[in-house]
């Protein structure tokens, strides 16, 4: 779908834009500078509907599901890094990738998940340094026949609890030759979804169970500067209606606890209830936060990432707060029912345009009207920054880039799918 908009077009309408947010206060170049620097850690998952390399043929387990059968899924390490560079050429600002475990490439030999090491995920680190896109990290707690009983880590089975142990030791050893690898620490995001279907009878032991595992995974130093270990809960999930044992209360007291970060997932949280307002709340007690950006309707479901209030909103949240430096951000979806590539293009345009809006919004005239009791003056100014042109900025946002603007970006991925995806049959 081909834009009519022209650079000479795009640098005009941002000149009259330009002008528009600075009679408040705003230099929109300063905010396209900031924003296009703030990494996005983009998740590898959505390129191959989260099957990963150990041979199974859908996901199971861990409460989760994929739908769809879209042509052109991602079938190897190869593929998949192709695909995900592709996006990238079309996502403006600076990139990380995000992969599980399971995505491990060991050459045809049976190797436990117990038993990884980062030499099994060299062809991912020998991209990481050539391209320059540094890695995060996912142990992987599910669609594995030890997590067939609902329970790994909190697991009452010493045996189930001992693999899990050791599979999240070789974990955060291989995040932190990520983060040797890229000098940047590397985000090792710690989800599990052991709970129960119904209500159980002792809630408290499975938690005793998780806590003192983590614990001791977490008690092995590993080199500084290397890694970032993340906790993340969940409300529920299929399998776990009941109770998870991974509560959001859980993970607030031990990431306050021990001084570690904390994983938001926008959907894995009741439907009415947002993320924004935990941000600077849980901010005061811990270092930071991974923000993993999804959509769930009903539940959570994992639609593509959009430009949602939601989204926005959370973004708001954290500019305000001037915490952006102890934000990850992060996207968390998998859609097999569109094109793999369009969907974590929308999703990251989506994160980035969130981004932008609230580096462009007046935060100084808002404040200063709150602390002047002007609670009227405040009110009006964000209704009216709703209609500021904020459009012309992100165009010249993708200009300065050198991604596609607009809607160009898809015929771009038409052209992918017809030229690599529908050969993939």
């Amino acid at each position: 779908m081909k834009t009519t908009l022209t650079n000479d077009k795009i640098e005009n309408m941002y000149a009259a834009a330009k002008e528009a947010y600075a009679a408040l206060g705003v230099s929109s170049d300063r905010a396209i500078r900031d924003t296009l620097a703030i990494p996005l850690s983009i998740h590898c998952w959505q390129g191959d509907d989260v099957v990963g390399f150990e041979g199974a043929g859908a996901l199971s387990g861990g409460g989760i599901l994929t739908t769809g059968n879209y042509p052109g899924r991602a079938r190897n390490g190869n593929e998949l890094r192709t695909d995900a560079e592709f996006a990238f050429s079309l996502i403006p600002g600076k990139k990380r990738f995000s992969i599980h475990s399971f995505y491990a490439e060991v050459n045809g030999k049976k190797t436990g998940r117990d038993k990884i090491e980062p030499e099994h995920f060299a062809g991912w680190m020998n991209w990481s340094k050539k391209k320059k896109i540094p890695l995060d990290f996912n142990p992987s707690f599910f669609a594995h026949p030890m997590a067939d009983s609902g329970y790994t880590l909190a697991s009452a089975d010493p045996k189930i609890r001992k693999f899990w142990l050791d599979h999240i030791k070789a974990c955060r050893r291989i995040a932190s030759a990520f983060g040797e690898n890229q000098g940047s620490p590397a985000v090792n995001n710690i989800w599990l979804a052991d709970g129960s279907k119904d209500y159980p009878a002792d809630r408290l032991s499975p938690r005793e169970r998780l806590r003192d595992a983590l614990d001791e995974a977490l008690s092995v130093k590993l080199s500084p500067g290397t890694i970032t270990d993340t906790v993340e809960s969940k409300l529920f999930g299929i399998g776990s209606e009941a109770y998870v044992v991974g509560s959001h209360e859980f993970y607030m007291g031990y990431a306050a606890q021990k001084k570690i970060n904390v994983c938001l997932d926008t959907g894995h949280f009741h439907p009415t209830e947002t993320i924004a307002d935990k941000i600077s709340a849980m901010l005061l007690f811990i270092p930071g936060l991974l923000i993993h950006f999804s959509r769930g309707l009903r539940w959570d479901s994992d639609h593509v990432a959009t430009f949602s209030d939601e989204m926005r909103s959370a973004c708001q949240e954290i500019k305000r707060t001037g915490a952006i430096n102890r934000i990850d951000f992060a996207l968390d979806y998998f859609d097999a029912s569109i094109n793999r590539i369009a969907a974590w293009t929308i999703g990251a345009r989506s994160l980035r345009k969130g981004l932008l809006e609230a580096h462009l919004e007046p935060a100084r005239l808002l404040v200063e009207a709150e602390k002047k009791g002007k609670n009227h003056e405040r009110l009006a100014l964000l209704e009216e920054c709703k209609t500021l042109p904020f459009s012309a900025v992100w165009d010249k946002l993708c200009l300065n880039a050198g991604a596609p603007v607009s809607t160009a970006w898809m015929d771009e991925v038409n052209k992918y799918e017809e030229k690599v995806l529908c050969k993939r049959r």
